[in-house]
């Protein structure tokens, strides 16, 4: 008989499918994923964070990505606990696919893969925006996929995230930032109360330092024990049972006084026995700092302490910043060999901050111009100022610029960012400025005048919300709809320095006085992450300066576009001569982010005497000074084409004034407009000998955004004798 096929019973069908299930892939790959971290850092444990996937490694997207991830990621690497995450390529940008995006843990995870994501590849981000983790403690082996942490690397240092104080007196409520009262830290996203036995004041210093504050202060326990006993016996209070909770207390925290964070100190969240009280007969730690300034104003730029002065420069938020120091009457930068966070939190409690969050090196807040004074520069944490660690010159390191050092700090939570806010932009980096501040005796949200809105305030604005720099000002808002209920000027002829931390610091009307009447006529600002940084090489200029009698056949050109004194005016021309002081010009970019004309190419200008378009028309200023600071030579102001005349090794030049091109100067590039060039001088054929100051001032109406307008004036000390001229001392500010 011949064989008919049989037919598949239903049940080996239904087997079939569930193990076709179980070994196709599920979107959301769970399992322990292998990750590293790369890019230029100081101390271990920090870099950006990056991801081994089917074979490649690739980077996380900084989208979503919180504190709770980093101290997933940190564990998982090896690491005791996070100190805290970076976004925006602080560590550099990563190469390759970007795996991770819009990562969402709880901080309990055992791997990043266990977490929620977008999906493996899933990712609408540039390198530009790669995270990167700054982790605590020694790093111990990794785990093994699917194993467990060793009970000793559990006990090794609770993750304690964050920290406050909790206030318990009246007038410490009512303190802005709170600088007294009750210390509470974070533990797998719950707070506790700290108990206060063997509670020390170097346990206080560091706490103070989280909180941005640069010294502790005494506190009359006594007073506080009578209160804690008050509460106790209080039958409304609800103290007495949750005191009596061990998931309300951490058991203890033993500090040196030097750590930059509780989660180097020794810690116990629990007691050793299991039924031990976590807090018997204590109360919760109370902790009083001081605060390294006027409450509310920024630090003095700089502070001197055992000869040294310390300043930070070019950061995007208050209390970050390239490190450099005063030394032998010139400022110079510290190379990043070795800078870890206990010299970094040395320069952050030296400037009045706390200590430092992070420790930077690899020039991430912009290249430095100049001397470097300091490598390998060793703290102990305990020292008052950068001078009394030790340290080698960095001529014996072999460190360039490509190294310096730079610092983000602890600040105090002054609650600033809450009192402004831009609306109507196409991205919450732009829009119109809306401020909070009291009107008729109740605090109103409203607009501020555009009259006189410059990038000072912009940059205020900018720095308050946390959003960096400041690309553009504007005096004028036609795109932008601000919200209806935030209509009136509450706020005009606004004037900022530029460092003030609110814009509510800076000076204005008193009454408020907008003939424009705001509307579309309001402030606004775009804010940018990045900016250029614009420093003249005052060395080159010492170097290069000479005098020459140039006759006026020779300067018709120059004379046409307005390069020489107005007594040339008055002259029998082509006869006779004029005296110019003659120099060299190099303009550096040491910041972050190209520096580009604001104006486009249909209003550049022909200048016939260079022979090609001029981007900016006031580009700089040449002034002779007499030392009480009045002009003698008649101020000119240089118009100027941008370009990359030269690029550091490995840099491309990406700019050039030929043939109508793009203008600008690269990040790390440099302009050179040379002595030889029409107009590159001061014509001071009316000046008389003597001894002067001469000056430059780059880009002086601050027409292009840059990261810091404080380093753009150039000064020299100028003798002039009546033949010769001397030119010595010449710095920056």
């Amino acid at each position: 008989a011949m064989a008919m096929p049989r037919a598949t019973s239903p049940a080996l069908l239904l087997l079939l499918l569930l193990l076709l299930c179980r070994a196709a892939p599920s979107g959301q790959d769970a399992s322990p994923v292998q990750l590293r971290l790369a890019g230029p850092r100081g101390a271990a444990g920090e870099g950006r964070l990056e991801v081994l996937y089917q074979g490649r490694w690739g980077t996380v997207c900084d989208d979503g990505f919180d504190f709770h991830a980093a101290t997933v990621a940190c564990r998982q690497l090896g690491y005791a606990a996070a100190i805290t995450w970076t976004h925006s390529a602080t560590y550099g940008q990563g190469e390759g696919p970007i795996w991770l995006d819009n990562v969402q843990c709880g901080g309990s995870e055992a791997s990043l893969g266990d977490c929620v994501h977008n999906g493996w590849g899933a990712s609408d981000c540039h390198h530009g925006e790669d995270a990167g983790v700054v982790c605590s403690g020694p790093r111990q082996p990794p785990n093994l996929p699917g194993e467990p942490p060793p009970p000793s690397r559990q006990a090794l240092g609770p993750s304690l995230e964050e920290v406050r104080l909790k206030p318990v007196l009246a007038r410490a409520k009512l303190s802005v930032p709170v600088m007294e009262g009750a210390v509470e830290v974070k533990h797998a996203g719950r707070w506790r109360q700290v108990c206060d036995a063997g509670w020390t004041r170097n346990n206080s210093r560091v706490v103070c330092g989280m909180l941005g504050f640069p010294r502790e202060k005494g506190v009359d326990t006594n007073f506080y024990r009578k209160l804690w006993n008050m509460k106790l016996k209080d039958p409304s209070s609800s103290l007495r049972n949750l005191s009596q909770q061990n998931s309300f207390w951490v058991h203890r925290v033993q500090c040196r006084g030097s750590e930059p964070h509780l989660a180097h100190c020794t810690s116990q969240v629990a007691p050793a026995a299991p039924r031990q009280p976590a807090c018997p007969r204590g109360m919760h730690a109370i902790v009083s700092c001081l605060p390294g300034t006027p409450r509310g104003k920024p630090p003095r730029k700089a502070t001197l302490a055992k000869g040294l002065l310390v300043r930070l420069r070019a950061g995007a938020h208050a209390g970050e910043g390239r490190v450099e120091v005063l030394r032998n009457g010139q400022w110079g930068t510290v190379c990043g060999k070795r800078w870890d966070l206990l010299a970094a939190s040395v320069v952050c409690r030296q400037l009045g901050y706390g200590t430092a969050k992070q420790a930077l090196a690899g020039a991430q807040m912009g290249q430095g111009l100049g001397p470097i004074h300091l490598s390998e520069v060793r703290c102990t944490g305990h020292e008052r100022s950068l001078g009394e660690c030790r340290y080698q010159d960095a001529e014996q390191s072999g460190c360039g610029h490509e190294a310096d050092a730079a610092v983000r700090c602890h600040v105090p939570h002054m609650g600033f960012q809450s009192q402004v806010r831009l609306a109507g932009g196409r991205s919450p980096k732009e829009g119109v400025v809306e401020v909070l501040v009291p009107v008729r005796g109740t605090r109103k949200w409203g607009a501020v005048c555009g009259a006189q809105w410059g990038l000072n305030e912009a940059m205020v604005v900018c720095r308050q919300l946390g959003l960096g720099f400041a690309s553009h000002a504007l005096q004028e808002t036609w795109y932008w709809a601000g919200s209806p209920e935030a209509a009136e000027v509450v706020m005009s002829g606004v004037r900022c320095t530029g460092t003030e931390l609110a814009i509510q610091q800076c000076q204005r009307h008193g009454p408020v006085h907008c003939p424009t009447g705001g509307g579309r006529f309001s402030a606004g600002v775009a804010c940018t992450a990045r900016a250029p940084d614009l420093v003249m090489n005052a060395q080159l200029v010492q170097e290069t300066a000479y005098l020459e009698d140039r006759p006026l056949g020779l300067l018709y050109c120059a004379h046409e576009e307005r390069c020489l004194s107005q007594s040339a005016d008055r002259m029998q021309w082509p006869y006779g001569h004029r005296r110019l002081l003659r120099f060299s010009s190099q303009i550096h970019n040491v910041g972050r982010a190209d520096f580009r004309p604001r104006m486009g190419r249909h209003a550049w200008t022909w200048h016939q005497c260079h022979r090609h378009f001029h981007s900016i028309e006031v580009f700089t200023h040449y002034d002779l000074l007499t030392l009480n600071g009045s002009k003698v030579a008649e101020g000119h102001k240089a118009s100027f084409c941008l370009e990359d005349t030269n690029c550091p090794e490995g840099l491309q030049r990406r700019f050039a004034c030929a043939n109508f091109g793009e203008q600008g100067v690269s990040v790390g590039c440099w302009d050179t407009y040379r002595h030889d060039i029409d107009c590159q001088w001061v014509d001071i054929t009316d000046v008389p000998p003597g001894s002067y100051t001469f000056q430059v001032v780059v880009n002086p109406k601050h027409e292009v955004a840059e990261s810091d307008f404080s380093n753009n004036v150039m000064r020299c000390q100028c003798k002039y004798d009546g033949q010769r001229v001397w030119m010595h001392g010449c710095h920056t500010s």
